[in-house]
C-alpha cells in the first residue's frame, strides 16, 4: 500500500479515534472525503493497521439490487471486520453502545485455506474449495458517521463499509448442497418483518466470496485461512430500537437471536 496523503491520514486518524471510543463523527469536512474508491480502501487498510485489533475477516455489502439502489451503488463494497466484535447467538447487546445499528441476515463463510494474490483469476470451484465452514449469522452494522449526516460513499468505504458486530448462529452442515434456495426470515419481537432467499445475494450467497477474492488478489495479502467473510444481506438493512429482540430463521436448519437491551 502506498503512503497516505495528509488529508487521507487525517481521515484515518478520525476513524481510528471514533472506533476506539465507540462514537460517531458529527459531520465530516468535504475536503476529507476520499476522491477515489482506491483511496477509500487504502484508508480502511490504514485504520485497521493503526487500531492493531485482531481481524475477524471482511464484510461485503451491496450484494442485492435493492440495497445497491438504496445506497446508490454500482456494485458490491467491502471492509475489514474485527474479532473483538464476534458474538454467539443468543446474544445480548446494549443498544446504547451501538452506533445507529442495522440488522442484516447473512451467511458467515470461514476459509480453511488461503486465497493469495496471483496473476490469474479465481474460479468459483477454487473459492468453494477454500471454504471450511458456513454459519447462519446477523451483522449488526454500525457507522462512524451519523445516519442523518452521511458523507459521500468513499468516506463510508474508508470506515469499512459500516462494519459492526457479528452474531454467529448454527453451523450449516449441508452448505455444499446449495445455499441459494434457503429461505431466510427476520422476526422482530415475534413479528415477521423481512424475508428473502440465498439467491437474492448475487444469485448465490457464495458468489460475493468469489468477487472479494478477485478484489483482494491484487493486494499483498489476498484472503487468509481463518478469516470469516459475511457475504451480504438477504433481508436488507433494518434499523433496530432499544428493547427489541430479533430472530433470524434460516430455513429449518439454523437461527440467530439477539436481544437489544436499553
Amino acid at each position: 500500500m502506498t503512503q497516505l496523503l495528509t488529508k487521507q491520514q487525517a481521515l484515518a486518524d478520525l476513524l481510528v479515534e471514533a472506533r476506539r471510543n465507540a462514537r460517531q463523527l458529527d459531520r465530516l469536512a468535504s475536503d476529507l472525503v476520499p476522491e477515489t474508491t482506491a483511496q477509500a480502501y487504502a484508508i480502511n487498510h490504514a485504520v485497521a493497521a493503526q487500531l492493531g485489533w485482531e481481524p475477524l475477516g471482511w464484510k461485503i455489502a451491496g450484494t442485492t439490487a435493492n440495497v445497491r439502489g438504496k445506497l446508490g451503488l454500482e456494485g458490491p463494497i467491502y471492509g475489514r471486520s474485527f474479532r473483538r466484535f464476534k458474538c454467539t447467538s443468543p446474544a445480548r447487546l446494549r443498544h446504547a453502545e451501538l452506533l445507529d445499528p442495522l440488522v442484516e441476515c447473512e451467511f458467515f463463510v470461514t476459509l480453511g485455506r488461503d486465497l493469495p494474490p496471483r496473476e490469474t483469476a479465481w474460479t468459483m470451484h477454487e473459492v468453494i474449495g477454500a471454504v471450511a465452514e458456513v454459519h447462519a449469522g446477523i451483522e449488526v452494522a454500525e457507522c462512524r458517521y451519523r445516519r442523518d449526516a452521511l458523507p459521500p460513499l468513499p468516506a463510508i468505504l474508508a470506515d469499512g463499509s459500516a462494519s459492526g458486530r457479528y452474531v454467529f448462529g448454527n453451523r450449516i452442515e449441508n452448505w455444499r448442497g446449495g445455499l441459494a434456495t434457503m429461505p431466510v426470515k427476520l422476526e422482530v419481537d415475534g413479528v415477521l418483518r423481512r424475508e428473502g432467499t440465498g439467491a437474492d445475494v448475487m444469485g448465490d450467497p457464495l458468489r460475493p466470496l468469489l468477487w472479494l477474492a478477485e478484489q483482494r488478489r491484487h493486494f499483498s495479502d489476498g484472503l487468509l485461512a481463518g478469516e470469516t467473510i459475511s457475504t451480504g444481506s438477504m433481508t436488507g438493512m433494518l434499523p433496530i430500537r432499544a428493547g427489541q429482540s430479533v430472530c433470524a430463521r434460516f430455513g429449518e436448519l439454523a437461527c440467530v437471536e439477539i436481544a437489544f437491551e436499553a
